[in-house]
């Protein structure tokens, strides 16, 4: 946890910058592709999914380590090509679990999140699940464990691997010749976020391509069909939390309501977006039918709340960097108590971008607790050995939070809230 907390202190000013960097060329050029709302719903969905991660809220039911300790079949010599095979072996693995989680109902919970957006940009590829609490295909790393790859090469490839996939999640960057026939591009990967009949399910591979063609998902990007970014069922929240579970609920609602035993069992590994017949007359759902005549989820807000909603998500990632940088000082349990603490702020600040009138009892609970571990602990989680007015500032802006929010609700819960 600490050595990936460090790693991610390093990364996370990265991509942010990346992120501002795409905002402000998109519009350079005339080309915006980054919207405000929506790029901090992408930050807040990676804020959750890194925290969880930080703190090892995941378990898996076969662990690569015991693969490779029990199958090793040869054992690959010290040096690059250990590393190599470690990072193919990663991709291939990567491939076949990115496919499961869009072809099977169950599994495409755990990937809804990344699909999410209605944009496609550098943002977006920060929209990474929370929901995978438990890892079932460790076995796709099989041919590692065959080559005895040891499992501390596989933890240092495989942050390395993950970061690998940010770059092509962009529209500014066009084919890349001789590279498209080895490695994801930005097109390719266009055509993956892509809603388009002609795009779905393709282009599975997350570092190199030729495993779609090899098993037969590979699609180009077309000149004739541009792409349209999303979900065929849109999500219509910029909640990350929220996104994060709501495919498990309508799944969970189907099941109970499907008259038929036989569904309410097989709908878990059906293909994705399948539903019992009875339960789709009765419970229909909005889908997209024409990708080309949809209006994108843009809440009417006025300006003050996206000022308002840029500050918070800045405090949030003031607060978590700390946590990254002192996670082995703050220990257990107080990082899931601080874990819960980013929790609840994101959901509160991404309810008021949603124009939801619940932000404000969310906001007062976040802050309730935020102002408790300040009253019990004397101190914020030793934050006061860098500056004692630090404790006092966080008090400060959990009152004054709580009574900014209040404002914006009151003012939004007139003719223009959405219940």
């Amino acid at each position: 946890m600490e050595t990936y907390g460090r790693i991610l202190l390093i990364a996370m000013p990265v991509f942010l910058l990346l992120v501002l960097f795409e905002k402000w060329y998109g519009w350079r050029k005339g080309k915006e592709t980054v919207r405000t709302m929506d790029m901090i719903s992408s930050l807040s969905s990676g804020i959750t999914n890194v925290t969880k991660d930080v703190l090892g809220l995941s378990i898996a039911i076969i662990s690569y380590g015991w693969l490779a300790d029990h199958l090793a079949i040869v054992k690959v010599p010290d040096g690059w090509p250990t590393y190599v095979i470690a990072f193919i072996a990663l991709d291939f693995a990567g491939y076949w679990t990115h496919r499961i989680a869009h072809e099977y109902n169950f599994f495409w919970n755990n990937h809804i999140i990344h699909h999410s957006s209605e944009d496609f940009n550098l943002a977006c590829a920060l929209r990474q699940s929370i929901s995978s609490i438990v890892k079932l295909f460790t076995i796709f790393l099989l041919p590692a464990a065959l080559f005895g790859v040891p499992e501390q090469v596989v933890a240092v490839v495989a942050p390395l691997h993950l970061f690998a996939q940010f770059w092509y999640h962009t529209q500014h960057i066009n084919k890349m010749g001789w590279l498209e026939k080895i490695i994801v591009t930005p097109s390719h990967h266009r055509v993956h976020h892509a809603l388009n009949p002609e795009y779905l399910d393709k282009n599975y591979g997350q570092i190199f391509i030729f495993w779609d063609k090899l098993f037969g998902t590979y699609q180009e990007e077309l000149d004739s069909v541009p792409a349209v970014y999303g979900i065929t069922r849109p999500v219509r929240t910029w909640n990350p939390v929220k996104i994060n579970f709501m495919h498990l609920w309508l799944l969970i609602q189907d099941a109970w309501r499907a008259q038929s035993w036989k569904d309410k069992f097989r709908i878990w590994l059906m293909p994705t977006g399948w539903r019992p017949k009875d339960v789709e007359e009765k419970y229909p759902v909005f889908k997209i039918e024409d990708p080309y005549h949809f209006e994108k989820y843009e809440p009417t807000v006025p300006a003050t709340v996206r000022w308002w909603s840029l500050f918070q998500i800045l405090i949030c990632l003031l607060l978590i960097s700390y946590l990254f940088g002192y996670i082995a000082q703050i220990g257990s349990p107080g990082i899931f108590l601080y874990g819960l603490f980013v929790f609840l702020m994101v959901y509160a600040y991404t309810e008021l971008m949603d124009n939801h009138r619940d932000a404000l009892y969310w906001e007062i609970a976040k802050n309730l607790l935020g102002l408790s571990i300040l009253y019990y602990q004397r101190d914020w989680f030793g934050l006061s050995s860098l500056g004692t007015f630090l404790p006092v500032f966080l008090a400060s802006y959990f009152i004054g939070s709580t009574l900014v929010v209040y404002y914006f609700v009151r003012q939004q819960s007139r003719p223009s809230l959405t219940p």
